[in-house]
């Protein structure tokens, strides 16, 4: 069928049965919308090194970077895909957590996320971005190396949401440095606890909660697979993150819960600023991927939303990279 008579269809009008002219068939080529208009270059547009040299301490505020990273504040527009639902994400302050709690939110669901006290500035502006979308939103600070604060923080999200089926494993400790002589035991415990424990605490305290059908979402990295040698302690973990995501699915997966991974290349986060890298890295950074810049982490709430939705059901135990053309996850 002809695309002006699917138009008219469309909105309830009798087809045309009869051949179009010349002008009718110009109409029905203009109605569509201009491939230019629709399609965005990945290579324009975009932050792009050079970078300002910056650094704050940790765990930083995505508020004082330059420039500031982009969560999909401005651009996410949702469609009513997670109706209902109800998400913890940790380390949803800034960063892919907040991207996901953005997009969560203008999807349909409701959403607690957890940051350090130091972050609250950012947190504040996510729960107003959640409330503006006319979703629940609780905020609920601490540090999630206390395995009995996890505990707390999990009783309190399904408390105060009326349940959980989305759990985003997001918060993350990186600290570069150029020898493992240099890593202090503490600094360590802190990367081991931040990004292993917590998971393994949190998850254990969510799963007698979760229903068939919730899922489970863990943000890896491609230092998982592609380490860089400075982040020797960050590095471990984010394969370990992997592995977790592959060995619970299957686990999980009998009980009617999936468990995925998402795996980021290099993108613009307070992470950056605050995790100890050198000025000459910083000001360079994500010029080496084939888009020739850093993500932003709203490029990367799609994925998050596709992970969490319904309709993607068959979908456990993967991993989806976005790294620019800088490898597979």
């Amino acid at each position: 069928m002809n695309l002006l008579r699917l138009s008219l269809v469309a909105r309830g009008e009798p087809p045309i049965t009869r051949p179009l002219d010349q002008t009718e068939t110009t109409m029905a080529r203009n109605d569509q919308p201009d491939a230019d208009s629709i399609l965005r270059d990945p290579t324009k547009g975009f932050p792009k090194p050079p970078f300002d040299r910056q650094e704050q301490p940790w765990p930083g505020l995505a508020r004082d970077m330059t420039p500031k990273p982009d969560h999909g504040e401005h651009s996410y527009v949702g469609s009513g895909r997670l109706k209902g639902r109800k998400a913890l994400i940790t380390g949803g302050d800034s960063g892919m957590g907040r991207a996901a709690a953005i997009a969560f939110a203008r999807e349909g669901a409701d959403v607690a996320i957890n940051y350090l006290p130091d972050e609250q500035p950012d947190a504040d502006e996510v729960v107003a971005l959640i409330e503006a979308a006319g979703q629940t939103a609780i905020a609920i600070p601490g540090d999630l190396r206390d395995a009995g604060f996890c505990r707390w923080l999990v009783d309190q999200a399904i408390d105060r949401l009326g349940g959980l089926d989305i759990l985003v494993l997001n918060a993350g400790r990186q600290q570069a440095h150029d020898s493992i002589l240099d890593i202090a035991d503490d600094d360590f415990d802190a990367t081991i606890k931040t990004n292993i424990y917590a998971p393994f605490w949190t998850i254990k305290a969510a799963l007698p909660h979760m229903k068939p059908g919730s899922v489970i979402i863990g943000t890896t990295s491609e230092q998982a697979t592609d380490p860089t040698k400075d982040l020797y302690d960050y590095a471990m973990t984010k394969a370990a993150t992997t592995n977790y995501v592959r060995s619970l699915a299957k686990q999980l997966g009998p009980r009617g819960i999936r468990v995925n991974g998402v795996a980021p290349g290099p993108v613009w986060t307070p992470l950056q600023v605050s995790g100890g890298a050198s000025m000459d890295k910083l000001e360079q950074f994500g010029g080496a991927t084939p888009l020739g810049r850093p993500g932003q982490p709203g490029e990367l709430a799609g994925i998050y939303v596709r992970l969490a939705e319904s309709d993607n059901s068959f979908a456990t135990g993967q991993v989806y990279g976005a790294m620019g053309g800088g490898g597979t996850p």
